[in-house]
């Protein structure tokens, strides 16, 4: 884009690559999952040697039909009516369709259209704030990457270490090539380590404090094969992984005030959700969307702006 243009036509054509990058988002919140289900119960059944045709681990037996980020075509859920581009827009299709399937007008759901305005707000903020600047077009990745995490985590309790780890790697990356200027190099580095020990210090010494289980190794097989069909573990550790990346792209100073306001805005949600019965089975909240909230504060606030937000 070249530097002439006004800033906020340069946000409004960031904002609408935005909505497109969006779209993709919502394939990628509902595909990922279940890519890594499969993949699991694949590799669970070949540990268990057991026959691939049970139902407890489906679509691991043969040969299947292939999926992923790009293949088969966006279907309706309930029909399995194959999406049309004209049906694919975003917001303007479902607007058009009234957020319902044009076959057999069932609804979709309201969060496609929000993640794509979701997506090109972001965007447009980024090139608004930081111009026609590879610093911009940085922060819309940090952004998209850390949206999917969040639904993800919310969605499934499992934050992918596909996207974790290559949001931590291009934290650093973005660090060491002075395209985050307010970051050097050290401070995302002590950052990241900073950030993934804390929560790894505070998981282990509550379980010792609370007598909730020694650390161990499930070894056997059908332990794997239960982790597989339940879908509730597997990643492991992903809170950790998330808040490592966070000090890497805002340095380690920024953690505190990150970890504080994502605590405190769970803590709330989680007692809302407690007294209206809506807490999951278990009685549990996944922390990873609290983080991914706290980091979308500090970017477009700063960290200390966190501080001042609770009254510290």
């Amino acid at each position: 884009m070249p530097d002439a243009l006004p800033l906020q036509v340069l946000a409004g054509l960031a904002g609408l690559v935005g909505l497109l990058i969006g779209s993709f988002l919502n394939v990628v919140i509902y595909r990922l999952p279940k890519m890594m289900e499969q993949q699991w119960a694949r590799e669970c059944a070949e540990l268990a040697d057991m026959s691939l045709a049970s139902p407890e681990l489906p679509n691991v037996n043969g040969p299947a039909e292939a999926f992923n980020l790009l293949v088969p075509r966006s279907r309706c859920s309930h029909c399995g009516h194959a999406i049309s581009w004209y049906e694919n827009i975003p917001v303007l299709s479902y607007l058009f369709l009234k957020g319902r399937c044009s076959v057999c007008k069932a609804p979709y759901g309201l969060r496609y259209p929000v993640i794509e305005l979701a997506t090109g707000l972001l965007f447009a903020f980024c090139f608004w704030r930081w111009g026609n600047s590879v610093e911009a077009l940085a922060w819309c990745g940090f952004s998209a990457a850390l949206l999917v995490l969040a639904v993800i985590d919310w969605d499934t309790t499992l934050l992918p270490d596909d996207i974790t780890l290559t949001l931590l790697w291009a934290g650093l990356v973005v660090a060491a090539l002075q395209w985050n200027p307010a970051v050097r190099l050290a401070d995302a580095l002590w950052g990241a380590v900073a950030g993934y020990v804390s929560l790894w210090l505070v998981y282990w010494a509550f379980k010792l404090l609370t007598g909730s289980g020694s650390p161990h190794w499930p070894w056997t097989a059908e332990h794997w094969v239960a982790r597989a069909a339940s879908g509730k573990e597997g990643m492991g550790y992903g809170d950790f992984k998330l808040f490592a990346a966070l000090g890497a792209w805002f340095g380690w100073t920024a953690l505190v005030p990150i970890v504080l306001m994502a605590s405190v805005i769970g803590a709330v949600v989680g007692i809302g959700m407690k007294f209206s019965s809506g807490l999951r089975e278990g009685g549990y909240v996944p922390f990873g969307p609290f983080l991914a909230g706290a980091g979308f504060t500090a970017m477009i606030f700063g960290p200390q702006s966190i501080l001042r937000f609770i009254g510290l």
